[in-house]
């Protein structure tokens, strides 16, 4: 799921969304329609193939989302009431057995984390929408391996708990932690360093595409850049650069609309 885990994250659910399915096509989220729980004859029942549980604001579920999006998919997002522990409970430990968002439902298939879940996504749906994973020899796929681990190993950890100091703290009510925003942002400039000497290399981390790579950064540079921390970010040129391209896709933009339903 990521380094913020749901004890952590803002991982709630909006009273307004609280007892709805939402299906959504990926190509528009004018499309958007809603399922409602209750019963009612003017209620618009679409089935998807794909069902995503999860709430809008986790990262975790906000990269699954960016990837469906990307490739065009049409899903269902099945929201899970945090709130309420249904997380923790059946039948949603059935899909997840450690009690995390996302999963994702494709027919018989059910996965969890979410890295994997992008991956089924860009492998099972690869003649759709974008590629997400360069394509070429064995080399340029073992360097995409490389950033994969790389934004999961040292870029997250220490960009998601920034995030939590930064944004999420505040949203519970608790004070932010100097001292840990201090230590946060002295790792994470350490490897944004390493990103601003591979960016002035190659246009995407992985190759000169638009990858999972690059995709997975996604959830915690948008909560970091409404903060002080969009300066680390700002100050190296090719990762500012790098960080306008991704968060400038249509993909992206929707996933944050989808915050705001």
């Amino acid at each position: 799921m990521g380094a913020i885990q749901a004890a952590r994250l803002p991982l709630f659910i909006s009273p307004s969304i609280k007892h709805h399915s939402f299906l959504h096509s990926s190509s528009s989220n004018s499309n958007f329609k809603v399922r409602s729980n209750k019963s009612s004859s003017s209620s618009s029942i679409i089935m998807a193939t794909i069902k995503v549980h999860g709430v809008p604001m986790s990262t975790a579920t906000m990269r699954v989302l960016a990837a469906l999006y990307e490739k065009d998919l049409q899903f269902e997002l099945i929201p899970v009431d945090m709130r309420a522990g249904a997380h923790k409970q059946e039948p949603y430990l059935s899909l997840n057995p450690f009690g995390q968002i996302p999963a994702l439902e494709d027919g018989d298939l059910s996965l969890f984390e979410s890295r994997a879940i992008t991956q089924y996504i860009a492998e099972e749906y690869s003649e759709k929408g974008e590629k997400l994973l360069c394509p070429g020899c064995k080399k340029v796929k073992a360097t995409t391996n490389v950033w994969l681990q790389v934004e999961g190993q040292q870029f997250d950890p220490n960009a998601s708990k920034l995030a939590f100091e930064r944004v999420f703290k505040g949203m519970f009510g608790m004070t932010t932690d100097p001292a840990a925003v201090q230590e946060l942002e002295g790792k994470l400039q350490k490897v944004l360093d390493i990103y601003e000497a591979r960016l002035s290399k190659s246009d995407f981390l992985a190759c000169d595409c638009f990858t999972l790579a690059d995709l997975h950064h996604l959830p915690a540079i948008h909560y970091l850049m409404g903060t002080d921390s969009k300066a680390l970010f700002d100050s190296r040129p090719k990762v500012s650069e790098w960080v306008k391209k991704i968060t400038a896709r249509p993909a992206w933009a929707k996933v944050i609309d989808l915050q705001k339903q």
